[in-house]
């Protein structure tokens, strides 16, 4: 049968789409207004703003598939919604164009990566307009252009020329907040600062000779006039050094997972558990390497406390808090006792929630990068007497021990190692320390569930009260001491982790027992601190973000430095901006032994030596330059492309201070500001946010922005997945190619198959791409499809034949206009009975609830309702009146666009709908239904009649009592008793 000449179909939809899609574009029609600049309006008042955000995605060569869409299509429908509304949306794109594939694909094919990334990007960016997107393309960006490469660099020169101020009152009552570099000096010898104490507090290693000619703190009582000249007492280079020492982006010697096979440095979150790169499948080591870092933990304790001042998943905020990791306890010095000369003296500090517990405390174990172990030949040359077989690993003396353990561990991951079902191992050091509360030796290990990057790298072992303390005692037969008394019904074999009273806790200066824990801790931490073996500390699991990658495609630093002094980092002014990749042949890592610790690997960069090699004016007269060949990761575009959305072709700023307060800037008392929207998966929920906060408060601080957050809310939408099918080999098959049998089993070429429900991707053979829908659909069908698949937060299964349900639902809404035999407006101009005016006004109403709470697949079915009900009107011969039907496509129209705007345009409208006033309810039509009420006499229905459904008891019984049939039913009787049950029932007694 062949479909009539205008039916709604794939051929018509798209000739509609690409139709209105270019018309969206050719005619700017989403084009958001800003306060200034190029994209300002005509000086009148703006009207109320919205920022709309995705959360922008890497342009892979495979394109997209229909999952990836599925945010993108919420938050166009939403911004088209709120342009309905009147707002002022400002809704675009970008790309995260820089990163390690398209670098392994250039040294794999030789293409250079921007080759690839360009195709990338315009197959993505193809696909997304071929969807309606309404995006304001004038603000479209990548990473990667020249423009925002320059501004991301001079972010990076902001953080370098800022330091931290923990004791500076910031705004709403925070203390602590950045400051210029040029600042520290003068804060320093003004006695503004303490930089010794600064330091223990930031957590930062000052230069040894600073830590050895620590002055005394009357330096910095106020009041006192002690002079205290450092120009005087340092040298300038020894002054520039205590500087450098507080920037928050430096260079320092840092463990880092080293991956030979990339040649190149890879983040925690892209090393498998098994301790291989994600990218590739290679070998990952660790090893210490000259990185730049960034001082993120400086601001550990705001991007805590503001997480309470957003609007966000609780899921994400409890992410965040975990990943920051802020806890509250002690920091308490052991000493050895009995060390050999090399360690004379030492001692190590560990950080405890519970400095109640050191009666408990029976061992001690460092990490096994632990400085105290860098050189194991300083161990004792035999073991001690006492030594258990089980502590030396077979090993002769302690150095051997402790270097083969060493070695180990150095091929396992921090996953690995801190796996809790994982036995948990490690090696007598032949040292002992000092338990600093009642002066019994303990013997010191070294294990590789301590890790060195959290807390000190040490911890005091209280096994009694820790499980893998407790794991570990019991496999070396080390004592284990009760210090809170466990329930009578408690299990023995384990640690007891819970409350109760102390016991064994009673030295001749200390008694705990007795005491509750909480009572008990502050007892020991003040007892501690009176001793001088502890003090009060707060600690974090966030450590400071590692900004280097041993990379080609990212952007170079804007760093030079001298030829007579290749470590001390020179920043580039701002006309020197951008510094440019330069251009290479080959882009392929350099090989490395991964064992070699002394060997800096050289980047793709340093290749080019013209471009390393420059001759420059940096103020003062041209010399000769190296450049830094690192290059910066590619979460640096990230972590700052919304605040370009806002004022994107800005040549002289980053965004004008009045368009990114009009954007993002706070909107009542309190409020931290940022995007109204950003819409994204929950994958990013850590890293990406925190740097992004973390770069957005130091802007903020130095005065740069006006808003405190970058993202105010966040929505973290569903995945899309699929079913895949496997045959009798296990051998994934071309999911569109199975059928299923009527007994509900699965056959592919007549074979059967098993189904599995997984994520979408080719190597399931799953895939379905959104060509494949416009082909097959059109791109309102599609979108329609997604919206309606169930509520946005939640995954769901993708199911290619169950579209055409989306079809069918824009089909029905098209007949309603629409003649498809003669493509004639059939829509009526008369008027619409009272029952209809009803329907259509309950729609109204409960649809923009639904919209406004994001809650589309309710929307659409509300709209289903309403179309299925006009259809039996149409079917019955009456015409659909064009006051029903307008107001019904403006309200498909943010869900399905393309349709919406032909209709409208074939109605007679000469303006597009995208910014046409969303219908609004009539309140005379939004009354209750009425229902039918039942009137029992002697518990028999006598009587029926119709009532509101939110009437009363009284107006209910009153109403029943009026009528007349119940009047004659109750003549000549008695009446005892009325019960009501409103609005459906009423039972006279007589």
């Amino acid at each position: 049968m062949t479909d009539a000449p205008h039916r709604y179909n794939a051929d018509l939809a798209g000739s509609i789409e690409e139709r209105w899609q270019a018309f969206w574009k050719d005619n700017g029609s989403f084009h958001a207004v800003d306060p200034e600049g190029e994209f300002a309006g005509d000086g009148s008042p703006l009207p109320e703003k919205s920022f709309i955000m995705d959360m922008f995605p890497y342009p892979s060569g495979k394109g997209l598939h229909v999952g990836h869409p599925l945010g993108y299509i919420a938050t166009d429908v939403l911004a088209r919604y709120e342009r309905m509304k009147g707002k002022n949306v400002l809704y675009t794109m970008g790309y995260d164009a820089f990163g390690l594939p398209a670098e392994q694909y250039a040294i794999e094919t030789g293409t250079h990566p921007r080759t690839t990334t360009d195709e990338n990007v315009a197959n993505m960016s193809r696909q997304l307009f071929r969807l309606g997107l309404s995006h304001d393309l004038r603000r479209a960006l990548r990473t990667t252009d020249a423009d925002f490469v320059k501004w991301t660099q001079w972010i990076f020169l902001q953080l370098f020329e800022s330091w931290y101020d923990p004791t500076a009152e910031n705004v709403d009552g925070v203390t602590g907040r950045a400051r210029p570099i040029s600042e520290l000096k003068g804060a320093i010898q003004n006695r503004e600062v303490d930089p010794w104490a600064m330091a223990e507090r930031l957590g930062i290693e000052l230069p040894q000779h600073w830590i050895e000619r620590k002055p005394s703190p009357k330096h910095w009582i106020e009041g006192d006039s002690t002079p205290f000249d450092f120009l005087v007492q340092y040298t300038p280079e020894q002054m520039q050094e205590l500087v450098d020492s507080f920037r928050l982006a430096y260079i320092s010697d840092t463990p880092v997972n080293w991956c030979p096979g990339l040649g190149t440095v890879l983040a925690n979150e892209e090393v498998t558990a098994d301790g291989r790169s994600e990218r590739g499948n290679y070998p990952v080591f660790k090893r210490r390497l000259r990185q730049w870092n960034m001082r993120i933990t400086a601001y550990a304790d705001r991007l805590v406390d503001d997480l309470d001042r957003v609007d966000w998943p609780e899921s994400i905020k409890l992410m965040q808090r975990n990943w920051i990791g802020r806890s509250h306890g002690a920091q308490v010095r052991f000493r050895f006792a009995d060390a050999p000369s090399a360690l004379a003296g030492g001692e190590f500090d560990v950080f405890t929630t519970r400095a109640d517990t050191l009666f408990g405390a029976t061992f001690c174990a460092l990490s096994p990068e632990h400085a105290l172990m860098a050189d194991p030949s300083a161990l004792p040359d035999s073991w001690p007497d006492g030594t258990k077989d089980a502590w030396t690993g077979g090993a002769a003396t302690p150095a051997e021990a402790v270097r083969a353990y060493q070695q180990r561990a150095a091929s396992l991951t921090d996953d690995d190692r801190t796996d809790e079902d994982r036995p948990k191992t490690g090696v007598f050091t032949g040292l002992f320390a000092v338990n600093p509360m009642d002066g019994r030796k303990i013997p010191v290990f070294v294990a590789d569930y301590v890790l060195i990057g959290y807390g000190t790298g040490a911890v005091m072992a209280v096994p009694a009260e820790d499980e893998r303390d407790y794991a570990f005692a019991s496999a070396y037969d080390l004592d284990i001491i009760r210090t809170v008394q466990v329930p009578d019904d408690f299990e023995e074999g384990r640690a007891y982790t819970g409350d109760g009273e102390k016991i064994n806790s009673r030295s001749d200066e200390l008694d705990l027992n007795g005491l509750g824990i909480d009572d008990a801790k502050q007892k020991a931490l003040e007892y501690a601190i009176e001793k001088g073996f502890g003090r009060a500390r707060t600690t974090y699991r966030l450590r400071d973000w590692l900004f280097s990658r041993q990379r080609y495609w990212g952007e170079p630093f804007p760093i030079v430095y001298a030829k007579d002094d290749p470590t001390t980092p020179i920043p580039l002014p701002m006309e020197h901006l951008p510094v440019p990749l330069p251009e290479l042949d080959d882009f392929s890592p350099t090989a490395l032994d991964p064992n070699d610790t002394d060997t800096e690997p050289q980047t793709p960069l340093s290749r080019n030596q013209d471009w390393v090699n420059v001759r420059l004016d940096l103020g003062d007269g041209e010399k000769d330059y190296i450049r830094e060949t690192n290059t910066m990761p590619n979460w640096a575009g990230s972590s700052w492309y919304e605040l370009r959305y806002t004022d994107p072709t800005n040549e002289d700023e980053l965004t004008s201070r009045a368009n990114e307060e009009y954007w993002m800037g706070p909107r009542s008392e309190g409020s931290v500001g940022g995007v109204d929207l950003y819409v994204g998966g929950v994958e990013h929920a850590v890293l990406h946010l925190l740097y992004a906060r973390f770069w957005h408060k130091v802007l903020f601080d130095l005065g740069h922005l006006s808003s405190q957050e970058p993202f105010h809310r966040l929505f973290n939408q569903g995945y899309v997945q699929a079913y895949a099918y496997t045959d009798a080999r296990g051998v994934y098959v071309p999911a569109e190619e199975v059928v299923e049998e009527a007994d509900g089993t699965f056959t592919y070429n007549g074979e059967r198959v098993s189904q599995e429900y997984g994520k979408m991707g080719k190597s399931l053979k799953n895939s379905v791409t959104p060509d494949d829908m416009y082909a097959q659909f059109g791109a309102d069908t599609f979108r329609v499809y997604e919206m309606s698949m169930g509520p946005l937060d939640q995954s769901r299964p993708w199911e290619t034949r169950a579209v055409v349900g989306a079809q069918r639902f824009l089909q029905r809404l098209w007949r309603l206009v629409i003649d498809e035999e003669t493509g004639e407006v059939i829509a009526g101009d008369g008027e619409a009975d009272a029952a209809t005016l009803k329907a259509l006004h309950t729609t109204i109403d409960a649809v923009t609830v639904e919209m406004d709470n994001m809650r589309f697949n309710t929307a659409i079915s509300k709209m289903i309702e309403l179309v299925n009900q006009l259809t039996k009107l149409m079917t019955a011969g009456t015409a659909v009146p064009r006051s029903v039907v307008e107001p019904l496509i403006l309200m498909a129209a943010p869900l399905a666009p393309h349709i919406a705007e032909e209709m409208w345009h074939r109605l007679g409208h000469e303006e597009p709908l995208v910014r046409a006033p969303y219908p609004s309810a009539d309140e005379a039509y939004l009354g209750a239904d009425e229902i039918t009420a039942v009137v029992q006499v002697k518990g028999k229905v006598r009587h029926r009649l119709q009532v509101p459904a939110d009437i009363t008891a009284e107006d209910l019984e009153a109403r029943v009592m009026a009528e007349d049939r119940v009047k004659e039913l109750l003549e000549g009787q008695e009446l005892r008793k009325v019960i009501v049950r409103a609005p459906k029932l009423v039972n006279l007694v007589i």
